[in-house]
């Protein structure tokens, strides 16, 4: 494996964090806070508990990831629609790295960008709400495979894109509205019963429950299940940027 080529990638990448640290850090972390000060002030004031979880830390996980299913997606597809728009992209295929070590640099990079922004996102929230993390080491687990997975998809959709404006599409038209309706400010079993069984078709409803188990042992979805959900996303994912690479779609004209 060529470790200096994906670290060449993987510092790369890291590198325009701290260039835009408004945009990549202080951007998402502000918008965060507003969540909690409209919902967990406003709105937790007249909505006592949720499963026995005061409504300010129940909203938390949900938050989290609302910040990382974006994150994850905008920094992974712009980090490889960049090459592409200004004709480096042809530098990368040339120069001795597989297709593998290209994705490990870039979805390394918008993976841990978000670990990082996540972490902050639940350091912050202290300041507003006080909670406990029932098992650290699986909120951890999910926390990586989630910013992975997204990372994943992002690179997807920045290999796909052929202007800035398609670049958006997904992460405004599909990733948003299904985060929003995933469980994010409310449990699914509030929902009438009809529309619980919609929304188990909503894939992020699963990452969110998995995440909120791991600070809570409570969830809409069993954590298994959870896992077994995530794997699948990844798998998938991967399978498909395999494909593109395999067939240059997108990539090579």
């Amino acid at each position: 494996m060529n470790t200096y080529g994906v670290k060449a990638i993987y510092l790369f990448e890291l590198a325009r964090t701290w260039r835009t640290l408004m945009q990549s850090i202080a951007s998402p972390v502000l918008s965060t806070s507003l969540y909690f000060i409209v919902f967990g002030s406003a709105i937790g004031s007249q909505i006592v508990s949720i499963d026995g979880i005061s409504y300010g830390a129940f909203i938390i996980p949900g938050l989290v990831m609302l910040t990382i299913l974006t994150e994850s997606t905008s920094n992974a597809s712009f980090g490889i629609y960049m090459p592409k728009f200004s004709g480096t992209i042809y530098e990368i295929l040339s120069a001795p790295v597989s297709a593998f070590e290209i994705v490990a640099g870039y979805v390394g990079a918008a993976a841990t960008k978000s670990i990082i922004l996540g972490l902050i996102i639940l350091l912050t929230a202290r300041l507003f709400v006080d909670y406990s993390i029932a098992y650290p080491l699986l909120m951890l687990l999910f926390l990586v495979l989630t910013c992975v997975t997204f990372a994943l998809l992002g690179f997807l959709i920045g290999l796909w894109a052929n202007s800035f404006e398609q670049l958006q599409i997904i992460p405004m038209m599909v990733i948003a509205p299904l985060t929003f309706l995933g469980g994010t400010f409310y449990s699914i079993s509030m929902l009438p019963e009809f529309w619980q069984k919609v929304t188990l078709l909503n894939p992020v409803v699963y990452l969110v429950s998995g995440f909120r188990w791991s600070f809570y042992g409570s969830a809409d979805v069993h954590i298994g299940v959870s896992l077994a959900m995530i794997t699948l996303f990844i798998a998938i994912c991967s399978g498909l940027i395999a494909w593109v690479f395999h067939t240059g779609y997108k990539l090579k004209s």
